[in-house]
């Protein structure tokens, strides 16, 4: 057990430089002028499409801890998830600035007039109280009332589905692909919890998560 702890524990600075990979990539193709005729759109594209899919992962940790057996997968949570928060940040940042020139003014009319701006900056509202109570201390602190708050992690990538759908206007192949990510993830969970019985018993060991 130690062996395999010490494994997660090398494994995570990989991790971590995996997650850094698409801002590289971004920054590098910045710098050469390959983003293409619209290089805005491809800059809010692509660090959009890496929070949604790191947000996924994030869900998908739990299924594939009950479904493979990869208990220890949830010591990548935390980091999945704030890496999510981060590339959303990169996004709503490349958006404000660069899109709209710095003139947040009008960002109040978009959220008001476009329902994607609307539920995409919901989306992000709402990741900055779990990325703010992501440590140890906070999860100690707020005890039971960790696990709801964090639960809006399922109406937040819901949200950053429907902001993804509702913003492409023709080819809806791609956001509908993730949509039906969300969809399986969350029929896995279902399906789980009936299986669980109502009450454990006594006898039986509680399990830590982290």
């Amino acid at each position: 057990m130690t062996v395999f702890r010490d494994r997660i524990a090398i494994s995570k600075p990989f991790v971590f430089c995996a997650c850094l990979l698409p801002l590289a990539c971004l920054l590098r193709d910045v710098l050469q002028g390959t983003l293409g005729p619209d290089p805005v759109a491809q800059l809010e594209h692509r660090s959009g499409d890496w929070a949604l899919r790191l947000l996924l992962a994030t869900l998908a940790i739990t299924p594939l801890r009950y479904l493979c057996g990869w208990n220890k997968l949830v010591r990548y949570r935390r980091m999945l998830g704030l890496f999510a928060f981060f590339y959303a940040t990169c996004h709503l940042t490349i958006y404000l600035v660069i899109d709209l020139g710095g003139f947040w003014s009008q960002l109040l009319g978009d959220i008001v007039k476009r329902p994607y701006i609307t539920v995409g900056f919901i989306a992000w509202l709402s990741l900055i109280p779990l990325a703010l109570t992501s440590t140890q201390a906070m999860m100690r602190r707020l005890g039971r009332n960790w696990q709801r708050l964090h639960r809006l992690v399922y109406a937040i990538a819901l949200l950053a589905c429907l902001h993804f759908l509702w913003l492409v206007k023709a080819d809806h192949r791609e956001p509908a692909v993730y949509l039906g990510v969300f969809v399986l993830l969350m029929l896995a969970r279902l399906m789980r919890r009936r299986r669980i019985p109502a009450r454990t018993p006594p006898s039986a060991p509680a399990q830590k998560l982290t």
